[in-house]
């Protein structure tokens, strides 16, 4: 499946809503899992400004790349974000988007609150 990288380094990215498991059959609960590490999948909402525009983008991340506390607000960065073209039928229906991932979420709070070197 073709993989489109996002440049994030222009953008003030922060969290819409906290991280929450990627479910994989709603009827089960079953939690989604990462095909090559097992890893359980999260999916974190964020709110991603440039260039004067907002977006909130629903990322799928590992449980592992979740670093800080990322509650409502919290500006965070995000690392190796790709984009993913996607496509499918239901019931007769064509449906298609975009999904994204990332491998890291990191809580940017933190480093807000350090006093900075003179």
């Amino acid at each position: 499946m073709r993989q489109i990288p996002v440049d994030t380094t222009g953008a003030v990215v922060m969290v819409a809503q906290p991280p929450q498991p990627k479910i994989a059959n709603r009827q089960t609960g079953e939690v989604a899992t990462d095909r090559d590490t097992g890893a359980p999948l999260m999916t974190i909402d964020v709110m991603f400004v440039m260039n004067g525009n907002a977006e909130i983008l629903s990322l799928t991340v590992p449980e592992t790349g979740f670093t800080g506390e990322l509650t409502t607000g919290t500006p965070v960065g995000l690392t190796g974000v790709v984009a993913r073209p996607w496509e499918n039928e239901f019931n007769g229906q064509k449906r298609h988007g975009i999904s994204f991932r990332a491998i890291a979420v990191t809580s940017l709070a933190a480093d807000a609150s350090k006093p900075k070197a003179a």
